[in-house]
């Protein structure tokens, strides 16, 4: 049985920050899903790790290992997919970082990179993919927010400021570009186990304090984001335009 408004056969994927973590997650979600998946990240050597593993599990798929926080990098890292790889049909704009502090503590130099690696990428990225598929009049784009694009916690208040900048770039992305047949939306996770959340699952007290926090009363597996990336990276989400899908097993409903 096939299902064609969520096949993504034919299509392309370019998956920031995806050498682990969420962001392979995806790609390899999307490729099982029939797209063909560019890499992405700043250490090669990862990238050409996750790149084998998907390739062994008979995915279609490349890397590119431009830095997303630099404008220009990333002008010449999508023209080149573009123009040697082919055009990019879906961007999921997965790359960033956190960094927890005191806020009356937190460095200055942190704050910086946080807002170039979670807010200034996406852009940065966006922008660029953007004015190839404003050409062909169709074209994807996910950015990933985080439940922190609705709630806060102690000392993560710059990474909540630019994951709700995510949230609202992602609206005006969508009021921008939606006419020319673009659909541009946010994914936002809750708690997943990754290595960016490490910290945070070694923890036994936050982890006992989240399964209660959270209605669905655990953890969620990085697979259990798939289903959402390929409903808004496929055509079932043809008039989609401007929305944040939380998979965050309830915690920004529940008091």
């Amino acid at each position: 049985m096939t299902f064609p408004l969520f096949d993504l056969t034919g299509l392309r994927a370019l998956v920031t920050g995806s050498s682990q973590g969420i962001g392979l997650a995806l790609a390899r979600g999307l490729a099982e899903h029939g797209a063909e998946v560019v890499l992405n990240g700043r250490d090669r050597s990862k990238l050409d790790a996750a790149m084998r593993e998907l390739a062994g599990a008979g995915a279609r798929v490349s890397a590119s290992d431009f830095d997303v926080t630099d404008a220009d990098a990333v002008k010449r890292g999508v023209n080149a997919i573009e123009s040697d790889v082919g055009p990019i049909d879906i961007l999921v704009n997965n790359a960033g970082m956190q960094f927890r502090s005191p806020l009356e503590e937190f460095p200055a130099d942190r704050w910086e990179q946080l807002l170039k690696t979670n807010i200034s990428s996406a852009f940065y990225v966006g922008q660029a993919v953007a004015k190839h598929m404003i050409g062909r009049g169709r074209g994807k784009i996910v950015n990933i927010a985080s439940v922190q694009s609705e709630l806060a916690r102690p000392g993560i208040a710059p990474y909540t400021a630019t994951k709700g900048a995510v949230k609202n770039l992602t609206r005006g992305m969508a009021t921008d570009w939606a006419k020319y047949g673009l659909q541009i939306n946010a994914l936002a996770p809750g708690y997943f186990r990754t290595p960016l959340n490490q910290a945070l699952v070694d923890n036994p007290e936050f982890a006992a304090w989240l399964e209660k926090r959270t209605p669905a009363g655990r953890w969620g597996d990085v697979e259990e984001l798939v289903g959402a990336a390929v409903f808004l990276g496929s055509r079932a989400s043809s008039f989609v335009n401007g929305h944040t899908l939380y998979v965050d097993g309830g915690i920004t409903i529940s008091l």
